[in-house]
């Protein structure tokens, strides 16, 4: 056997988390049994750090003010969803417990514990992982990438459906892209009652986009190799009559 890849064919937990925090543009806050939604409101340091831009009528900023030691016990969530049209539109959920201190017209929050709930469960992110990982590269164009790859070429998703095993596609109605990082695309699969995921990964990561086209069409001259599943064929006839 050779020697194995320094890469994975997925992004680890703390990456993950990270992406799941650059992309997410709101945030819900829950502190002293209060929950405040903030819209558009937050931005990431470079080490994970939470800046939080409130509103002059926040209930959050008062009781910043009152906290003793001007150190607020919070709880951050934020939501990742699916930029293109999927059935339960939730990818993941990140939770991060800290403190909020004081900086100038912001509020700074400092994560002491991370979760992050993905399918199949949740998982806690060292805290200096978290600090020291960076989001996906492609992250910030993940959302335009997929929703042209599902509005613009279906016929590319089809194709790729060749390298789905037949067993995964048993049933299914439809099939979107769900998710697309420097390590693999995923698919949705939807059936009349359920859904499952498919993981194509990549033969090698892909760190830009322009690294991206290339790893898409090493997949797409893949699938061209692969004969058409059974299953798609019948869900194809099914249309056609």
């Amino acid at each position: 056997m050779g020697d194995s890849p320094t890469w994975t064919a997925a992004p680890g937990a703390a990456q993950r988390a990270r992406s799941v925090l650059a992309t997410a543009w709101s945030c819900a806050v829950s502190a002293q049994g209060g929950r405040e939604e903030f819209v558009g409101a937050h931005t990431v340091a470079e080490d994970g750090r939470v800046l939080l831009r409130l509103p002059g009528d926040s209930a959050l900023g008062a009781a910043a003010l009152c906290a003793p030691r001007g150190e607020l016990p919070a709880v951050l969530e934020f939501a990742d969803v699916a930029p293109v049209p999927v059935r339960d539109r939730i990818r993941a959920r990140l939770w991060l417990t800290g403190r909020f201190a004081h900086a100038d017209e912001h509020l700074l929050f400092q994560p002491r514990r991370v979760v992050l709930r993905q399918a199949p469960a949740a998982v806690v992110v060292d805290p200096e992982e978290f600090a020291a990982a960076g989001p996906d590269p492609l992250a910030s164009a993940e959302a335009r990438l997929l929703t042209h790859l599902a509005d613009a070429h279906p016929d590319v998703v089809r194709r790729l459906t060749r390298l789905v095993a037949a067993d995964s596609l048993h049933g299914a109605v439809r099939v979107r892209p769900l998710a697309v990082d420097r390590h693999g695309l995923t698919l949705r699969v939807e059936r009349a009652r359920t859904h499952g995921d498919v993981r194509l990964p990549f033969h090698t990561p892909a760190d830009d986009v322009g690294r991206l086209t290339e790893r898409m069409h090493a997949l797409l001259t893949q699938a061209s190799a692969a004969s058409c599943p059974r299953a798609l064929q019948r869900q194809r006839a099914d249309g056609d009559g």
